[in-house]
């Protein structure tokens, strides 16, 4: 069963957690717990649930019966918080918020990322005729993040600001973003006459935004980034990691299958996203995205780097790592990175 968390439903269940006498997460082989958010960029573990993935690679690790428990949380400090309350084993958000707790858990919980949930552009859009570029953004805008100030769009915005403004305006979209969820992003952007005039979207709803005449792109992220890039990627504690090799490997082994059936049939794919989401969306609409080339569904982890480098120049980042292996499990190593 998919439970959908928000701010206030959180806190909550962190409180239960704290009065129950055992842990719900990372206790024994075969029981998993993983959050999402929302959009298309977690296809992967759209397959992964849909076709019990997990399941059928537990009982290759011998595990006869595995547990497997699905929730959606909105913004990457929500994630964060949950996995180290220990509410959730395996969490999911952008390269930059992964970063951030691997740096502050560096030599205690130990989080690192798992996979790559695949490389796709989240575009800069606005409702504003007169805003043709970033940096004809004003305090007359409100851009609306999921996460503002730490997650995936505030980060990539920040390198962009650093390297248009200077670092020590590195935080200047910042001051006029405010954290909303994407459906009610969009949804705010097409309307208008709200303070919504901006919007870092991600796939599938840029593509709906666009289809509004009022809405326009500023700018990709792979455009800030240099290239095509990982998007979202999934992370745990190293304690889940150590203490669950067998339900770890299942959990792997399953994202690995998901990328290759994605890959084989994306029309199958289309139809996979919108059942799991129970989405409206016209099937054409979702396979045009999935087979747009500019996204990749792969779990292998595209200029990551880059946000682990300019994040440690901007002192986003106490830790220096050294390569992409430095915040990644060993398991991914088989698989090219960068």
């Amino acid at each position: 069963m998919t439970n959908t968390f928000t701010f206030g439903r959180l806190a909550a269940a962190l409180g239960l957690l704290g009065a129950l006498a055992t842990p719900l997460a990372a206790q024994a082989e075969g029981k998993i717990s993983i959050a999402q958010q929302f959009g298309i960029g977690y296809l992967v573990l759209h397959v992964v649930k849909d076709q019990q993935l997990i399941e059928k690679h537990a009982k290759a690790q011998g595990l006869d019966t595995i547990e497997v428990e699905w929730r959606t949380i909105s913004g990457a400090t929500a994630m964060n918080e949950a996995l180290l309350a220990g509410a959730i084993d395996v969490v999911s958000a952008g390269v930059p918020p992964m970063l951030t707790v691997w740096d502050r858990t560096h030599g205690r919980q130990n989080v690192k990322a798992v996979a790559a949930l695949g490389s796709l552009p989240g575009y800069v859009l606005s409702n504003r005729e007169d805003v043709k570029s970033l940096d004809d953004l004003s305090e007359k805008d409100r851009l609306a993040v999921p996460a503002a100030g730490v997650g995936f769009q505030s980060r990539t915005l920040q390198l962009e600001a650093a390297k248009r403004y200077g670092k020590d305006d590195f935080q200047r979209f910042d001051n006029i973003s405010v954290s909303l969820p994407h459906p009610d992003a969009t949804a705010a952007l097409i309307k208008g006459g709200s303070e919504i005039t901006a919007h870092f979207s991600s796939p599938p709803f840029q593509y709906q935004a666009l289809e509004n005449p009022k809405v326009h792109k500023l700018i990709s992220s792979y455009d800030i980034l240099g290239g095509q890039a990982t998007f979202n990627v999934l992370y745990a504690t190293e304690k889940f990691h150590d203490q669950n090799p067998k339900t770890y490997k299942a959990f792997y082994d399953a994202l690995v299958e998901a990328e290759q059936i994605i890959k084989a049939d994306k029309a199958a794919a289309a139809e996979t996203y919108i059942r799991v989401e129970n989405s409206k969306l016209p099937l054409d609409f979702v396979k045009k995205i999935i087979e747009d080339p500019e996204n990749d569904f792969t779990i292998s982890p595209q200029r990551t780097f880059i946000y682990a480098e300019k994040l440690h120049e901007l002192g986003v980042l106490k830790n220096k790592a050294a390569s992409w292996k430095d915040y990644f499990f060993e398991e991914a190593y088989a698989h090219p990175g960068s």
